[in-house]
C-alpha cells in the first residue's frame, strides 16, 4: 500500500464525573487522534493515549505532537511504501521510547492495512473470539461512592471490578466492599502508591481473596515486584512496568509477577503487544487489557486485540457512554451483560463521527507523504 497523508487532531473532553487514582484525579481528557490515507482515500484511525501531564508515563500530549511531527511522520515520508504493518518497528527503530506516539500511528496503519484487506482487524491478528468479557473501574475517594458504583457495575452484568486504591484507604475500602460483596471479582490498581516498607500492610491483602493486584510499587521496578510475589499469595499483576515486550520477558524470568496488563500505547503499539502475547502463551503467563480513559478508536483497537486467544482475564472495557457524552464514533461501543461483541466489519469495526470529532477538535493539521 502507498500511504498519502496523515492528519492529527488534538482533541478534548470533560469527563461525566472525575476520575481518581493514587496519583491524582482526572476531570478532563485530551488525545490525538491520527488518521492514515491511503492513495484510494482510504482511511484508518489510530489514537495517542497520552496525557496533558507526564503522571502516567512520560510522555504527554505535546511530546507526542512533537515527536509525530518531526520524527515518526517524516520516516512514514521517506518510505511511504508499505507491504504490511509490521515493517514499522524497523523503521521506527531509530527513534527510542515515545511508546505511545508510535502506537498512536501505527495503529492507524493497522486499521487502514485490514480495510484495503476488507477483514477485520481482530482476524488479520488472529483473533479467535466472537464477543469479549468487560471488567471496569471503580475510582472514587469515598467509599460510599464506590460502593454504589460497583452495586451499578454488578447489576449491568461487568465479569471484573478495579478497585483504585492507595496505602491510606485500601482497607477500608475492601473491608466495605467485602462486607457486601463477599464473592464478587474483584481486583486492586495500586499506581505505584506502595513500597517494600508496605509489606506487612500487603501481606494483609490475602484475606480479601483479590483476582490480583496491579502495579503496588514503582512504574520502573521489577525487583521489588518479585519479592513482593514471593511473600503473598495474591498475583501480583504488572502494568505500568511492563513497557515492551523485553520488560515482560526480564520481569517473568525473575518471578516479579503472575499476570500482565497490556496496554498498547505503554508499549508501543500492535507489534510489541503481539510479540508479548505469543510469549505469554509459551510462559503461561495470563493476559489482560488494560484501559487508558481513551476514546471509541483506541477502544475498539483493544477490542481486537482481546480477541486474540491468550486473553483470558476481562479488559477495562467500558461503553462509549461511560466517560464522555457523545463518543467519536458513530456506533457507540456497548456493553451487553458484562461483553461486548467483537465486529465483523473491516478495520477496527467502527466509523468515526467526523462532526462529533471536529466539535471536539482544538487543533489539527494534515501532512502530505506525496
Amino acid at each position: 500500500m502507498k500511504l498519502s497523508s496523515v492528519t492529527l487532531y488534538l482533541i478534548s473532553s470533560d469527563l461525566k464525573r472525575p476520575f481518581h487514582n493514587a496519583l491524582g484525579m482526572l476531570k478532563k481528557r485530551e488525545a490525538i487522534i491520527v488518521e492514515v490515507k491511503d492513495e484510494n482515500g482510504i482511511s484508518g484511525w489510530g489514537e495517542v493515549v497520552a496525557f496533558s501531564t507526564p503522571w502516567y508515563t512520560e510522555e504527554t500530549i505535546f511530546t507526542s505532537l512533537y515527536t509525530l511531527k518531526t520524527f515518526l511522520i517524516p520516516l512514514l515520508k521517506e518510505h511511504p511504501h508499505l507491504n504490511h504493518p509490521a515493517e514499522l518497528a524497523s523503521l521506527f527503530a531509530g527513534v527510542r521510547g515515545h511508546h505511545m506516539a508510535k502506537s498512536g500511528l501505527e495503529g492507524a496503519i493497522w486499521d487502514l492495512y485490514s480495510r484495503r484487506m476488507k477483514q477485520p482487524l481482530s482476524i488479520i491478528v488472529g483473533g479467535t473470539r466472537a464477543s469479549i468479557e468487560a471488567g471496569i473501574v471503580i475510582a472514587s475517594d469515598r467509599i460510599e461512592s464506590a460502593l454504589e458504583q460497583l452495586k451499578e457495575y454488578k447489576a449491568e452484568g461487568y465479569k471484573r471490578f478495579k478497585l483504585k486504591i492507595n496505602r491510606k484507604n485500601v482497607l477500608s475500602f475492601l473491608d466495605a466492599i467485602r462486607a457486601d460483596h463477599p464473592d464478587v471479582p474483584l481486583m486492586a490498581d495500586a499506581n505505584s502508591s506502595f513500597t517494600l516498607d508496605d509489606l506487612p500492610l500487603l501481606r494483609q491483602l490475602d484475606q480479601y481473596k483479590l483476582l490480583m493486584i496491579e502495579q503496588p510499587f514503582s512504574y520502573e521496578d521489577l525487583a521489588d515486584h518479585r519479592l513482593l510475589q514471593a511473600e503473598i499469595k495474591t498475583p501480583v499483576c504488572l502494568d505500568e512496568s511492563i513497557t515492551s515486550y523485553n520488560a515482560a520477558r526480564n520481569a517473568v524470568a525473575l518471578g516479579s509477577c503472575e499476570i500482565i496488563s497490556v496496554k498498547m500505547g505503554r508499549m508501543g503499539g500492535w507489534q510489541q503487544a503481539l510479540q508479548l502475547h505469543s510469549f505469554a502463551q509459551e510462559a503461561n503467563i495470563r493476559l489482560w487489557c488494560g484501559g487508558m480513559i481513551e476514546f471509541g478508536i483506541s477502544k475498539a483497537h483493544n477490542i481486537a486485540l482481546s480477541s486474540l486467544p491468550g486473553f483470558t482475564l476481562p479488559g477495562d472495557f467500558s461503553p462509549s457512554e461511560h466517560y464522555w457524552e457523545h463518543d467519536i464514533l458513530t456506533e457507540p461501543i456497548t456493553v451487553k451483560n458484562g461483553e461486548i461483541e467483537v465486529s465483523k466489519q473491516p478495520g477496527i469495526g467502527y466509523e468515526v463521527d467526523r462532526y462529533r470529532l471536529k466539535q471536539l477538535t482544538d487543533y489539527t493539521e494534515m501532512i502530505s507523504l506525496q
